[in-house]
């Protein structure tokens, strides 16, 4: 795997050049085969806008994961979580296979959020966690991700709809596996990961108060700097970078979901006035608030009635 991170690049799945947007109730099912024996099982660093993956590998030799600066080892059976923007990469075994899991976080946060908000710390942070076969819970794992697979391809009515709800159903189990395994994988962490990880977990906090990067930074007990050298070792993007896709992706979400006018999603973000937002939106994305809340509830309605 080449880890050239000024080269790493974003996708909805690996080495195709679909854009699917970030905000789209993507639910999508298959094999760790179908993509890895094309990239000879290595893939390179890459990272998701918006989508979370859920890998369950069920056989094959040892493997790698690499993500957001931190080495795990892969011996199956075991599953991988890879949040949203997450920069990460695996090196399998060629005989390695089980189902990946790749859909919407924001969806599925906010579902989960009503449903199971314990579940919320098990979206948010990277894992590796090494499954007893021999479990009930790890019995349970299977089905729900061959029931999903099955919503993913059928192209039903609802099919979105119930992929997410069965998707919610199988992170139940991991937080059941995550309480009674014997703990996740051993992993060279570093203090960079570390600090990257706290960076997140911040702008999570704060991204709506439209703080600038220096503040994360002291926050952090380092220089602007240093954390602007760090975003670009570990994630291949400035730290500005990183807080702006934040505040976007968080926008999206809330002009294709909820109700509010633009002037209160704008203020809900912290900006001065709706013009200033819309000139920020139209400058990260290519296209005005009102036009991309148009043609999302397009797509989006186009896709529930597939």
């Amino acid at each position: 795997m080449r880890a050239d991170l000024g080269a790493v690049r974003s996708f909805a799945l690996y080495g195709s050049s679909d854009t699917q947007p970030a905000w789209a109730e993507l639910v999508h099912l298959e094999y760790v085969p179908e993509r890895s024996s094309r990239f000879d099982w290595e893939i390179d660093l890459h990272f998701h806008d918006g989508l979370i993956q859920l890998l369950y590998l069920t056989r094959g030799g040892e493997g790698w994961a690499f993500i957001d600066g931190t080495r795990w080892a892969l011996r199956p059976p075991c599953l991988i979580v890879v949040p949203a923007r997450a920069v990460h990469g695996f090196s399998f075994d060629r005989g390695t296979d089980g189902p990946v899991i790749t859909a919407a976080q924001k969806p599925l946060e906010s579902l989960a959020a009503l449903t199971a908000p314990a579940l919320l710390e098990h979206l948010h942070r990277p894992l590796v966690l090494n499954v007893p076969p021999d479990s009930r819970h790890s019995q349970a794992l299977m089905p729900l991700f061959e029931a999903i697979g099955r919503e993913s391809h059928l192209h039903a009515s609802g099919g979105m709809t119930a992929g997410m709800a069965l998707l919610v159903a199988l992170f139940v189990q991991v937080a059941r596996v995550a309480a009674t395994a014997p703990g996740v994988v051993q992993n060279t962490r570093s203090r960079k990961a570390a600090q990257i990880e706290r960076f997140r977990a911040l702008l999570d906090e704060r991204f709506r108060q439209r703080a600038p990067v220096q503040a994360y930074a002291e926050a952090l007990g380092i220089s602007l700097g240093q954390l602007t050298r760090l975003c670009r070792e570990l994630l291949g993007v400035s730290a500005q970078a990183v807080v702006n896709a934040r505040v976007v992706h968080e926008a999206q979400r809330e002009l294709v979901y909820s109700s509010l006018s633009i002037k209160q999603i704008a203020a809900e973000l912290g900006f001065e006035d709706e013009a200033y937002f819309g000139r920020f939106f139209r400058k990260q994305t290519g296209q005005r608030p009102t036009e991309f809340r148009a043609e999302a509830r397009r797509q989006l309605a186009a896709g529930y009635g597939a």
